[in-house]
């Protein structure tokens, strides 16, 4: 009569469709934040790290120890 009789059903299947994937998204969300890393890539230890960065010539032997050193303390 007024032309409100197709908007009975509000957001309908929208609504319908956001009720299942808000919540399953968020519960993925989750789930990924708890479990740690994504990659699946275990962390570098900081020893690695330094090791990795000597190898590749970003460090002189000088430092390289020095930073071994503080490392072990």
């Amino acid at each position: 009569m007024y032309g409100f009789e197709n908007h009975a059903m509000g957001w309908g299947w929208t609504g319908m469709i956001l009720m299942w994937i808000v919540p399953l998204l968020l519960f993925v969300v989750v789930l990924r934040y708890f479990t740690g890393r994504t990659d699946g890539q275990p962390k570098k230890t900081a020893r690695e790290i330094l090791d990795a960065r000597y190898a590749g010539g970003e460090m002189e032997r000088e430092d390289y120890l020095a930073r071994l050193a503080d490392l072990k303390n």
